[in-house]
């Protein structure tokens, strides 16, 4: 099995999984709606500075809004801003808007399905847990991924943080009970990759629903951030795992 070990996956206990960009083609549509936030922010700071949704999707994957709006801010002498009124902005309206956009992926669905037979899936995510619910919605994921299994660093944590901070996937291998070497981490950004990799999980990059243009550069870059590997689809890594998986018993 390339790059990914069979006696690694005889190991696994759970699957987790980055959402936006991963579990549904949700980067482009939320720039659109995170732009316009930002933009208005960045005018409210009286900053002559503008950004086209796919100019600050390039310059942000992976990292949530708060995270953006505070470096934004002190990178244009506004160190002391108070960013959580924005904050909620940008999440009702990236909410909203996913809620609106998305759809189901059947083909993502039937490898998530055949998945979960054999280990249970859990998101790990630096979005808020009301635009993950909008999303799991949107593209019928709520029955594979339940609330109970669904772990934000904007939400979840005493404190928030955002990827690479692996703060977020500490936190979900201890609620879902496994160690860190146990969970298989599925990311598509460099950050992401980054936070699972340095909370002690192998992990996985999926470029899937990467910008086509954009796959090869990141494919490189996960494998850097220290993937063992890199798939195209959910399909291809249902195909890779599936037949040692299926040695064991169903859960």
């Amino acid at each position: 099995m390339t790059g990914i070990p069979t006696s690694l996956v005889k190991r696994l206990e759970v699957l987790l999984l980055d959402a936006d960009g991963n579990l549904f083609p949700s980067e482009e549509p939320a720039f659109v709606a995170s732009a316009e936030v930002t933009n208005r922010f960045l005018a409210d700071l009286g900053v002559d500075r503008s950004f086209t949704p796919n100019e600050l999707r390039l310059a942000t994957t992976g990292m949530n809004f708060r995270t953006t709006a505070l470096r934004l801010a002190e990178e244009h002498g506004h160190a002391d801003v108070d960013v959580e009124p924005w904050v909620e902005e940008e999440r009702r309206a990236v909410t909203d808007h996913l809620a609106r956009t998305l759809l189901p992926d059947r083909a993502t669905l039937t490898a998530l399905t055949a998945l979960s037979a054999y280990l249970p899936l859990a998101a790990v995510s630096s979005s808020a847990l009301a635009r993950l619910a909008g999303c799991f919605t949107a593209t019928e994921l709520d029955q594979l991924i339940p609330l109970d299994r669904r772990f934000s660093a904007e939400d979840s944590l005493p404190t928030p943080t955002s990827k690479p901070d692996p703060e977020v996937y500490l936190h979900a291998c201890q609620r879902m009970g496994v160690d860190p070497e146990h969970a298989l981490a599925v990311e598509d950004s460099v950050p992401g990759a980054l936070s699972a990799v340095r909370a002690g999980c192998p992990t996985i990059g999926n470029v899937g629903y990467v910008v086509p243009a954009e796959r090869a550069q990141r494919r490189t870059d996960l494998l850097e951030a220290g993937a063992l590997a890199v798939v195209g689809s959910w399909t291809e890594l249902s195909t890779l795992l599936l037949p040692t998986l299926s040695t064991g018993v169903l859960r």
